[in-house]
């Protein structure tokens, strides 16, 4: 065995064979129905002449095909590439294009999309559909079905030379920007994603075969949330398969918050992963209504955030319901894994001092001055930095040398990884997520960080969800303006907003102005459309 997805997989699968692995809907697939399915689709894409570092793309929703596709070709030492569902026909393009992609998997609703871009994109050769159950028609011209293509192909698992060298992509938007593919070595990802070493403690798995033997444990259930095109989802799978857990996929595309606690009760779901307020505010104001129906939640013991922090107050609510549950909030990104994490439980809520969310240090992380170039030590209190991450992180962007340059550097000889975030010390030694400079307001020459604004501001009962901006101003350069979504239509002053956000953030920090949309855009993730909330907010305030 190597330190390789498909084989730690493989490992697991022959360990325990006969425990369900997969949940979805009415499909239930033990781990030898999985890793057999998923060696019928490795043989089939070593047909269409899909080989070592060839990248295949995989365009659906959440659905047991997605997984086997990918297990699929990691078997292959092949490099499945993540596609946005909610892209447009342009985005597409440059995505399809800029990752070399060969073949791609679609669910068939998205057949027209593609027909309309296939023309630009010289190396894409084959197009694979997944029925959905949508009643739309497959309009490719040679087109294959998926369940056709594999029907009659062999479930023994290929002779592949493979290692921890083998590449893992995954395309990346971010807040600004076109999608990023993050390059990692595999051995790195596994480390850093894949539960390979201990977030907490930072203690690492010496050997692949004691990797696999996390599966002879006890067996959790865990519900996924998060659409497999996101990071967070993919790495939240493969960590369920290493350690032999039961994976509930969600079988609504729409998001349901009442549907969702209805299948933590049909299932006894024990870790449920959501990403931020997006999800979390549905399913705190979903709760009451879950308990009303009598519905046992007693299974539930770990309720965990990642990629998107969710707020103070809603845990505090969930808890209140849940007493016994342990919520876990972790930071990172796509280059970085977590960088830091907390705890939050019924006898040990999180005192806020500040605006921005915030989070124990692990071993593996460091707060860096890039004017400097020195790592900022805990004792520091003043000076605010990049959240870094060291030791196992991605090789590079993929094809763009310059964007690498600027992400992954040496500082002291050692080399870090700093997607972009800023933070800086507690007098505690825990350290405040600042948010984005690249996002950063400056107003009357203060350095303001949406997301420290956006925290303090959900504090407030009526506010479901919020971004916040800078707008061009005479007097300020640029003023603080919130955008926000309210959870019920009663008036929101901004003095009242104020009134409960100055307990976490100075008052220079404060909206200027507020407006107010039925919606906040964010993207599946919970990552923030910054973008977005700028023109809407232009908009509103000159029709004002």
């Amino acid at each position: 065995m190597e330190f390789n997805a498909a084989d730690i997989f493989e490992g697991v699968v022959d360990r325990v064979p006969d425990r369900e692995a997969i949940v979805y809907g009415s499909t239930r697939l033990t781990y030898k129905e999985l890793d057999a399915r998923s060696n019928k689709a490795a043989n089939a894409l070593k047909k269409l002449g899909i080989k070592k570092g060839s990248h295949i793309g995989i365009y659906a929703f959440n659905c047991v095909e997605w997984l086997e596709i990918m297990l699929g070709a990691y078997k292959l030492s092949a490099i499945p590439i993540n596609i946005n569902y909610r892209y447009v026909e342009e985005e597409l393009k440059y995505l399809i294009d800029n990752a070399d992609m060969q073949a791609i998997f679609y669910h068939k609703q998205f057949s027209n999309k593609l027909e309309n871009i296939k023309s630009h994109l010289p190396l894409l050769k084959d197009f694979i559909c997944i029925e959905d159950n949508s009643g739309e028609d497959d309009v490719i011209d040679k087109s294959f079905n998926f369940e056709d293509l594999i029907a009659n192909e062999d479930e023994s698992r290929l002779d592949v030379d493979r290692s921890g060298d083998d590449k893992y992509i995954l395309y990346t938007g971010g807040t600004t920007g076109m999608p990023k593919g993050v390059v990692w070595r595999m051995e790195d990802v596994l480390m850093t994603l894949g539960g390979g070493i201990d977030a907490v403690t930072g203690e690492k798995y010496r050997t692949p075969e004691a990797f696999a033997d996390k599966c002879l444990q006890d067996q959790t259930i865990a519900l996924a949330l998060a659409p497999f095109m996101h990071g967070g989802a993919q790495w939240q799978s493969f960590n369920s398969f290493f350690s032999g857990w039961k994976l509930i996929i969600n079988d609504q595309v729409s998001f349901d918050a009442d549907y969702v606690w209805e299948v933590v009760a049909k299932e006894k779901v024990m870790n449920l992963t959501i990403m931020g307020d997006a999800m979390g505010r549905p399913l705190c104001d979903a709760l009451p209504r879950a308990i009303e129906k009598g519905l046992d939640l007693s299974s539930l013991f770990v309720l965990s955030s990642t990629a998107s922090v969710f707020s103070a107050s809603i845990k505090d609510t969930i808890l209140e319901y849940l007493p016994n549950l342990f919520l876990i909030d972790a930071v990172g990104s796509s280059e970085t894994g977590a960088t830091g994490v907390n705890i939050h439980t019924k006898d040990g809520k999180l005192k806020d001092s500040g605006g921005g969310p915030k989070f124990t240090k692990p071993n593996f992380s460091e707060i860096l001055n890039l004017d400097t170039k020195e790592v900022i030590p805990p004792s520091d209190t003043e000076t605010i930095g990049y959240l870094a991450r060291k030791g196992h992180v991605p090789v590079a962007y993929y094809k763009d040398e310059e964007k690498s340059k600027k992400t992954f550097i040496e500082v002291g000889g050692v080399r870090y990884s700093i997607p972009g975030d800023m933070a800086k010390y507690e007098e505690d030694g825990q350290m405040t997520l600042l948010g984005r400079g690249s996002v950063s307001i400056n107003s009357g020459g203060e350095k303001i960080f949406p997301e420290e604004v956006e925290m303090a501001l959900k504090a407030h009962p009526n506010i479901f969800d919020c971004l916040v901006v800078g707008v061009k101003d005479d007097r300020w350069g640029q003023k603080v303006v919130a955008v926000i979504q309210r959870r019920e239509n009663d008036e929101i002053s901004l003095d009242d907003i104020k009134d409960v956000a100055s307990k976490y953030i100075a008052s220079y920090k404060m909206p200027k102005e507020i407006v107010f949309s039925e919606l906040i855009e964010r993207a599946p993730s919970g990552k923030p459309n910054y973008q977005w909330a700028q023109e809407f907010a232009n908009l509103k305030l000159e029709i004002k």
